[in-house]
């Protein structure tokens, strides 16, 4: 398997934009990640409430468990100090709740900030990489055949560069159709460049 060109520009283009791609990636993740955590920072108020919400909750049962001992009056002056007990309760609740959800936004906002653009990337690359891969396995297939040269020099009078099949001759068609065996080297030659492959 061939994952580079055989022309050194094409390969120094090929080798950037590898770069590119994990650099971009690399960004991406970073990005993510610092979102993520500056995201992860607001969970301080949701501790901060939960912590309010327990001290409440604990400062009200002591004074409820402690007006419970009072002859006469305890049950009715503990019955306030119950009810205050609950609301440092859903206090606690609230702010352990409001992390949760802050944690969740964390999540979801670092890996949309790292993950799409990072898929978008590697999508790109990936598809100009992998059809460069198989277009050279393909050339690289027909150069093992035994009339794999009068393929190769068919496939440079079909392909995209007609000024290089014609500067091989005034005439290459009828040159391969005759059976040139110069030309029709030559006109492979063509076809194994623009697939960056070298002749073994």
């Amino acid at each position: 398997m061939q994952l580079y060109s055989a022309s050194p520009l094409v390969r120094t283009r090929q080798v950037t934009g590898d770069v590119v791609a994990i650099g971009l990636v690399v960004l991406f993740v970073v990005l993510g990640v610092s979102i993520a955590s500056f995201i992860g920072s607001f969970a301080d108020l949701g501790r901060q409430l939960e912590e309010a919400g327990a001290g409440f909750q604990g400062t009200m049962q002591d004074a409820s468990r402690a007006l419970e001992g009072l002859p006469l009056v305890g049950g009715a002056a503990s019955a306030p100090f119950d009810g205050a007990s609950g609301a440092g309760q859903s206090l606690a609740d609230a702010g352990r709740q409001q992390q949760e959800g802050v944690a969740r936004a964390a999540l979801v906002a670092g890996l949309v900030v790292a993950g799409v653009p990072s898929l978008v990337v590697l999508w790109v690359w990936l598809r100009g990489r992998i059809a460069f891969v198989r277009r050279a396995s393909s050339v690289r297939s027909l150069l093992a055949l035994p009339c794999g040269e009068d393929l190769l020099a068919l496939r440079a009078l079909t392909g995209r560069d007609a000024k290089a099949a014609l500067a091989v001759s005034p005439d290459p068609v009828a040159a391969w159709r005759a059976g040139e065996p110069a030309v029709v080297r030559r006109l492979a030659d063509v076809a194994l460049r623009e697939a960056g492959v070298a002749r073994r």
